[in-house]
C-alpha cells in the first residue's frame, strides 16, 4: 500500500486538531450534563436510541463550535501563548477550508433531527445559535463565560424534551446548577490566559473577578452543589448519589488548592472538572430510585 503523502498527513492532523479531537476534555465536559438529563428524564432508564443520537449530535456541534469559535479568533489567537500554534492562527488551514468544515459538521447534525420531536429540535436550534456567537461575546462582556454556561447546559432540556416531550422545572434547575459549573471551571480556565488576553484585549470573568476569582469560583460550584442537594431531596435519590454528592464538593475544595498557583495549575483545575461530571453521573445512575418518585418531602417546586 502506498504510503499517505505527509502533507495530506499533516492537513488530517490540522482538521482534527481544529475540532480538538486530540483534546477531549470539552466533549466530555459537554456530555455530562447531557447525560445527566437524559438519565434524570428518563428514570434511569434512557433508551438507547436517544443515547447515541444525543452523543453523536454533542459531539459534531461541540466539534462545529470549536471550528466556528477559532475562525472569528484566529487574529487573537496568534497572541496568547497556549492558542498561537493553533492550525487558523498559524495558517495551516485557510479561513475558507474552516466555514466549509464548520458547515459540514452542521449539516450532518441536522441529519439527526427528523428522530427528534419538534419541540427538541425548536431547543436544537436556540442551541446552535448560541454555539455560533458565543466566540463574539468576548468582544463587548467580560461574561462569555456566562454565555458559555447557556451553550454547554443545553442538552438538558433538549433531553428532557427528547424524553417526555416536555421540559419540567427539574430541568431548569439542573441548568442552572450546570450553568454555575460551566462559569466557575471556564473561569479556571481563563485564569491561564489572563496576562495574554489583557494583552490582546479579550474580555473573561477572570479579568472580571481578578483577586476575587477563586471566592466567585468557590461561591458557583457551591450554587451547583446545593441546587443537586436539591434535586437529590426532591427526587429521593439512595445513597451512591450522597457519596457522589460529597466526593463532588470534595473535588470541587481539592480545585480551590490549584488556585492561587500559576498558569498550570489553573489548567489543571479546569481538566479536574471531568471527574466532577463523571462522579455527578455516577451518582445519578446509582442513585435513582427505582419507581423514579419522591421518597421524602421535596424542595423544588413543580421539579417533575
Amino acid at each position: 500500500m502506498q504510503a499517505t503523502p505527509a502533507p495530506l498527513r499533516q492537513r488530517l492532523r490540522a482538521y482534527a486538531t481544529l475540532m480538538r479531537m486530540d483534546r477531549p476534555i470539552g466533549t466530555l465536559l459537554l456530555l455530562w450534563p447531557t447525560y445527566w438529563g437524559l438519565w434524570l428524564a428518563a428514570r434511569g432508564t434512557p433508551s438507547l436510541g436517544l443515547f447515541l443520537i444525543f452523543t453523536a449530535g454533542t459531539w459534531l456541534m461541540r466539534s462545529a463550535g470549536c471550528v466556528i469559535n477559532d475562525y472569528f479568533d484566529r487574529d487573537f489567537d496568534r497572541q496568547v501563548a497556549r492558542t498561537c500554534q493553533r492550525p487558523l492562527a498559524t495558517g495551516l488551514i485557510t479561513s475558507r477550508a474552516a466555514l466549509r468544515l464548520f458547515v459540514i459538521l452542521c449539516l450532518l447534525a441536522v441529519l439527526l433531527l427528523p428522530f427528534l420531536n419538534r419541540l427538541t429540535i425548536w431547543l436544537a436550534g436556540g442551541a446552535a445559535f448560541i454555539t455560533v456567537t458565543y466566540p463574539l461575546f468576548k468582544r463587548f462582556t467580560h461574561l462569555p463565560q456566562a454565555y458559555l454556561g447557556i451553550a454547554f447546559s443545553f442538552g438538558i432540556p433538549m433531553a428532557f424534551a427528547a424524553t417526555l416531550g416536555r421540559v419540567p422545572a427539574l430541568a431548569w434547575w439542573l441548568m442552572l446548577a450546570n450553568a454555575c459549573w460551566v462559569v466557575a471551571y471556564d473561569t479556571a480556565y481563563a485564569m491561564a490566559d489572563r496576562p495574554d488576553d489583557l494583552k490582546a484585549g479579550i474580555k473573561s470573568t477572570a479579568i472580571l473577578f481578578g483577586r476575587f476569582d477563586r471566592y466567585a469560583i468557590a461561591g458557583l460550584q457551591a450554587i451547583m452543589l446545593i441546587i443537586f442537594f436539591g434535586i437529590g431531596i426532591t427526587l429521593g435519590m439512595h445513597w451512591p448519589y450522597w457519596i457522589a454528592l460529597a466526593g463532588a464538593a470534595i473535588l470541587a475544595a481539592y480545585e480551590q488548592s490549584l488556585l492561587g498557583g500559576d498558569r498550570d495549575q489553573a489548567l489543571h483545575a479546569f481538566l479536574h472538572n471531568n471527574w466532577i461530571g463523571l462522579l455527578l453521573f455516577w451518582g445519578i445512575v446509582a442513585g435513582l430510585a427505582p419507581s423514579g418518585t419522591s421518597i421524602i418531602p421535596g424542595i423544588i417546586p413543580g421539579a417533575l
